[in-house]
């Protein structure tokens, strides 16, 4: 589920709030220095409540990957109160869903269920806060569960693996080259001290933020949120690596050999974000020319690549506007039989060159907005999609109130913006190209898996 709701995301560069304003939205700080953010949903008597702590993978140094993503999965096996398992019983015997994910910039634990529940929910999220067990042998089997999920997700997937080399070395200094799940060597070295180790340093009242949307009157959550999480006393959190990645010089390639079925190429372009984008309008404009290319059927690739010259069986493009660093502008594609990457590199090639020399129309503009609009709208029935737009912005270190203006910035960018940052991004001093080259099946003639490559993924139970 959360892959393709990343996906969505990253297709419409996570599209502004057209209904937010109308939602009241309350901010509060507790002493002890953990925020909470309450948005008022009415329509139906339910709500999710979603923790989310400042720490990921782009948090982890060298030969501790997968350190934050492991961490997630301790969070459900027992604290001092309740043994393992017992949090999702309890949430089950109440007719709730709970599960949560990690990505590169935040770890993230949520619940949805009816507003009679909100004093349990908040109880069991300031416990596991805290009080994490970390038994040894919850431990190996938690660890053995994650490598099996690297085995799956990435070793297994060849598009999971191009996506992985791609970042590892178009990277040169910035944690994003670290893959969220880890790397396998890491993984079966890993030690429960350092794990433990790793929840003591981050997971802190004053690390955190708690998101709750839904059926609720925030006095009353900030009421239970001081009941719950307000004794737990702040502590010295460090501050999170910002290394500057340092000025490429000229294309980067990686051809990466896996079983497959057919060939695949992804192409990413170094690009600035909300937060690091000078002047800020630049993120707007890259999200508006994301959409351009990849905005749905009418879109350019799919209409060019796809349709027109068939030489592509799938082709995309996507960027994401809000990260703690900056990240990737990133196109890919599969070539159709008798057709190879190189085809589809020059066709990409084509379309970023075209977006460089002709300024967009102010009808592609305009369809754009539309369907930001439209894709909020749809997105809005959803207080869990609600709440983890507030969060995801809070934790990378941006204003949730960004999302009220998105729209409005959207529609602020002009054809010559677009063609502005085209030309100072989309360039090849920037980019990094990844080629994957089918090899051989294995015995029981089965390729690798190919699962949908999610840019920026995120890891969930």
């Amino acid at each position: 589920m959360f892959q393709r709701l990343l996906l969505v995301m990253l297709l419409v560069g996570l599209s502004g709030s057209a209904l937010s304003a109308s939602a009241p939205t309350h901010e509060f700080m507790l002493d002890n220095g953990m925020k909470v953010i309450v948005k008022e949903d009415h329509r139906a008597p339910v709500f999710v409540s979603q923790v989310w702590y400042k720490i990921g993978s782009s948090y982890e140094e060298a030969g501790r990957t997968g350190l934050s993503h492991l961490l997630e999965h301790m969070m459900f096996k027992g604290t001092k109160t309740y043994p393992p398992g017992e949090f999702s019983r309890i949430v089950a015997a109440l007719g709730g869903t709970e599960n949560a994910f990690t990505g590169r910039d935040y770890t993230a634990y949520f619940e949805t269920l009816s507003v009679d529940h909100l004093d349990r929910a908040l109880e069991l999220e300031a416990d596991r806060m805290r009080n994490v067990t970390f038994d040894p042998k919850e431990f190996k089997k938690e660890l053995a569960v994650v490598m099996e999920e690297r085995r799956m997700r990435t070793d297994d997937s060849p598009t999971g693996l191009t996506y992985e080399q791609l970042m590892a070395v178009g990277w040169r200094a910035s944690p994003y080259q670290n893959p969220v799940i880890g790397w396998m060597d890491d993984l079966r070295n890993m030690q429960i001290t350092a794990l433990k180790r790793w929840y003591d340093m981050w997971y802190q009242p004053n690390n955190a933020t708690l998101v709750v949307v839904g059926d609720v009157d925030p006095e009353q959550v900030l009421a239970l949120a001081k009941k719950h999480f307000g004794s737990i006393p702040a502590a010295k959190v460090p501050e999170p690596r910002r290394p500057v990645e340092p000025v490429q010089r000229g294309i980067t390639r990686v051809v990466v050999k896996a079983p497959a079925k057919q060939p695949y190429l992804l192409m990413g372009y170094k690009v600035p974000n909300v937060g690091t984008a000078k002047p800020d309008w630049e993120s707007y404009a890259l999200a508006v020319a994301a959409a351009v290319l990849d905005g749905g059927a009418s879109a350019r690739l799919s209409r060019e690549l796809v349709r027109h010259q068939k030489i592509a069986a799938s082709s995309g493009a996507s960027y994401d506007t809000y990260s703690r660093l900056p990240g990737m502008f990133l196109f890919d594609g599969s070539p159709t039989e008798g057709h190879t990457t190189a085809d589809i590199e020059k066709a990409l090639r084509e379309q970023i060159r075209r977006l460089r020399d002709e300024p967009v129309s102010r009808e592609e503009l305009d369809r754009v907005v539309t369907q930001a609009i439209a894709a909020k709208v749809y997105q809005a029935d959803s207080i869990f999609y609600q709440a983890m737009e507030i969060g995801m912005l809070e934790t990378v270190g941006l204003d949730w109130r960004l999302l009220d203006k998105e729209i409005e910035r959207l529609r602020a960018v002009t054809p010559e913006q677009v063609q502005a940052v085209a030309r100072k991004y989309l360039v090849e001093d920037n980019l990094t190209v990844a080629t994957l080259v089918p090899q051989p099946t294995d015995q029981a003639g089965r390729p690798g898996v190919a699962l949908p490559v999610t840019k920026g993924v995120m890891y969930g139970d």
